[in-house]
C-alpha cells in the first residue's frame, strides 16, 4: 500500500510535520510512504488567470503523487478554527487536474496544536473540500493538544497517545484496503 503524508502547514518545524513523521514511524512494515515537505507546497495562490496559461508543472507533479497513492494522511493545523490556507490552496490547485486526483482517495485527517483542543475545530471544515471532490474521509480523526509539550521529535511523551495513533493508523489502512477492493 502506498500512502502519501501531506502537511497542511508551511512551517518546516511545525507540530503537524512532527505528527506526520511520528505517523510514518508507526505505520506497519510494508507500507510505502511519501512524506511531503512543507517547501514542496509553496506554489502560487490558486488563480484562474494562472491556470488559463497552464497548470504549473510542480502542481502537475504533485497531482501525479496523489494519483499514485492508495491513501492519504493529512496533518494540518487549524487557522482561526478552520482549514489551513496552504492545505486549501493545495486542494484547490490539484482539483483542477483531470482526472481529479482526489477522487476516491481514502483520507485520514489529523491535527496537532499547542492549544488544548489540538486543532480539532478545523476537521469539519477540512473535510468539506475532500468530500466535495469525491474523497473518502475516514470518520475518526486524531488530534494532539498541547503539542509543544506532547512531542519529542518523532515520538510522543505520552505512550497512550502513541498507542491511540498506532491503532487509528491500523484501522484506517484496513478501511482503505477494503475500499480499494
Amino acid at each position: 500500500m502506498k500512502v502519501l503524508l501531506l502537511p497542511g502547514s508551511l512551517r518546516k518545524e511545525s507540530f503537524n510535520a512532527q505528527l506526520l513523521a511520528t505517523a510514518r514511524r508507526l505505520l506497519p512494515s510494508g507500507v510505502e510512504t511519501t512524506l511531503i515537505e512543507a517547501a514542496q507546497l509553496r506554489w502560487p495562490l490558486y488563480d484562474g488567470d494562472i491556470e488559463a496559461k497552464g497548470i504549473p508543472q510542480e502542481i502537475q507533479t504533485f497531482g501525479a503523487l496523489v494519483t499514485s497513492a492508495d491513501a492519504l494522511i493529512v496533518a494540518s493545523p487549524e487557522y482561526n478554527g478552520s482549514i489551513a490556507s496552504p492545505l486549501k490552496n493545495t486542494i484547490d490547485w490539484v482539483s483542477r487536474l483531470r482526472p481529479v486526483p482526489w477522487e476516491e482517495k481514502p483520507v485520514l485527517l489529523m491535527s496537532a496544536s499547542p492549544g488544548g483542543l489540538g486543532g480539532m475545530r478545523a476537521f469539519s471544515h477540512t473535510r468539506v473540500p475532500f468530500d466535495g471532490l469525491g474523497s473518502y474521509v475516514y470518520p475518526t480523526y486524531f488530534s494532539l493538544g498541547r503539542a509543544h509539550e506532547a512531542c519529542s521529535g518523532e515520538q510522543f511523551k505520552d505512550e497512550k497517545k502513541t498507542i491511540e495513533l498506532k491503532e487509528l493508523l491500523t484501522e484506517f489502512l484496513g478501511w482503505a484496503k477494503k475500499l480499494k477492493s
